[in-house]
């Protein structure tokens, strides 16, 4: 079986090599929380993964101002300043999401 890498012709696709986003968690319908602090000098924030792509601006909007806190999406993450992981968590749950903490 050939394994083709590169090809010179126009408009092609590699079959069944398409990015399925840079998440490390499956698209199982359960939304994961975890504690990030690398490459924020130490700064704590609290990343969303697993949320739908059409529900993802209004949570994060909704999110932010029930908390009365910064974050961003980044690659179809949420990131939810500061450590609030059982905040963040009851809000998830209210909303009628069915949470999983992960990483420690």
């Amino acid at each position: 079986m050939s394994n083709i890498v590169y090809s010179t012709e126009p408009g092609w696709q590699a079959q069944g090599n398409q990015p399925s986003g840079n998440s490390p968690f499956p698209t199982d319908g359960v939304v994961r929380l975890r504690r990030e602090t690398k490459g924020r000098k130490g700064a704590g924030v609290i990343c969303i993964y697993g949320v739908p792509m059409e529900q993802i601006k209004e949570l994060a909007k909704r999110l932010k101002s029930q908390l009365g806190t910064g974050g961003a999406i980044k690659d179809g993450v949420i990131e939810i300043q500061g450590d609030r992981l059982e905040q963040v968590a009851a809000l998830l749950t209210k909303a009628g999401f069915q949470i999983k903490k992960v990483g420690g």
